[in-house]
């Protein structure tokens, strides 16, 4: 399954942007208390308000989380 549609599947509003050299995914998680986000091998591991989504990517990833938006930058 597609790191969107792994998204859409739990409620999460996503977007995808697509540049010359990468391509970012933007999640809105609404209000969250805490939220914490960490990127291993494949995998980001968000957890939100206490419920934890593992998002499977092809390639390397970089991933921050600020005001309850995640977003997501793979390398093209």
């Amino acid at each position: 399954m597609k790191p969107i549609q792994q998204l859409e599947a739990q409620d999460v509003d996503v977007s995808r942007f697509e540049y010359d050299d990468s391509v970012v995914l933007a999640a809105d998680f609404g209000y969250v208390g805490s939220s914490s986000v960490e990127v291993v091998d494949d995998t980001v591991i968000v957890v939100a308000d206490g419920e934890q989504y593992d998002i499977e990517l092809d390639g390397d990833a970089r991933a921050f989380m600020r005001n309850g938006v995640l977003t997501i930058e793979v390398d093209a």
